[in-house]
């Protein structure tokens, strides 16, 4: 069986936290656009958060945006460079609250984009406040006794709300705790990118992330807590398959 190399956009190591499943879903990432032979006709947008850690071990052509912005700047670029394959890489602060009115208008337009986002329910980098995504009752650094629905909202399911109000083209969510889950991230990953290149619309992938650092847990503890708590929040899969398909 032929060893698996590192993809010529990834850069060998990392700078994300131990247990983060950044690394992995970034790698998938630059699996893919290989794979489908664009990685010289790409473009890789991304903002503040953890994912701009993705700089330092991303070899393709990439942009730096404002905080929440990398829709917009993507939406720039897809449109002065139809046949460019452009993407977003954000976590779900950047994408689904500092930056939800460009994610939505990006979506809403139905911008032949796609964008990549990690979802571990929290603000990761800046300390562990709550997000839109946090789970009801889970404690972070601004939610020290759980978060309260009643007075901050339910969380925030980006994908499900591409399907039930955008003609979009495309929209799963994936996690990455373990080979089955990770294999099956790649392929919604595919589908993304091919639907982007067909000129379809709108597509994105939200994959679902552990964060020991910032859930003050253990990797084991982690992986536990994502199968039993955060799974039964936000629900993995296709949410808005292809069309014809």
């Amino acid at each position: 069986m032929a060893k698996r190399g590192i993809p010529v956009l990834k850069k060998p190591g990392g700078n994300f936290c131990p247990g983060c499943g950044h690394n992995i879903f970034h790698r998938l990432i630059c699996e893919v656009i290989e794979e489908l032979g664009y990685e010289n006709n790409q473009m890789m947008c991304f903002a503040i958060g953890c994912a701009c850690n993705h700089a330092a071990v991303f070899n393709g052509e990439n942009t730096m945006g404002p905080h929440g912005r990398p829709a917009s700047v993507a939406t720039g670029v897809k449109r002065t460079n139809e046949e460019m394959l452009v993407t977003t890489y954000q976590g779900d602060g950047d994408a689904y609250v500092i930056g939800l009115q460009d994610t939505f208008n990006a979506a809403y337009r139905n911008e032949r984009i796609t964008q990549f986002v990690v979802n571990n329910t929290c603000f990761a980098m800046t300390g562990g406040q709550m997000g839109w995504t946090t789970l009801p009752g889970q404690k972070t650094a601004t939610s020290q006794t759980g978060r309260d629905t009643d007075t901050t909202g339910a969380p925030l399911k980006f994908p499900e709300l591409v399907r039930n109000d955008f003609n979009a083209a495309y929209a799963a969510r994936g996690a990455v705790h373990n080979p089955k889950e990770i294999r099956k991230t790649k392929g919604y990953i595919r589908q993304a990118l091919e639907a982007q290149i067909a000129g379809e619309g709108y597509s994105i992938v939200e994959a679902v992330s552990i964060c020991p650092t910032n859930w003050h847990m253990s990797v084991d503890q982690s992986i536990d807590f994502l199968e039993k708590e955060v799974l039964g929040a936000f629900e993995l899969g296709e949410i808005v398959k292809r069309r014809g398909e």
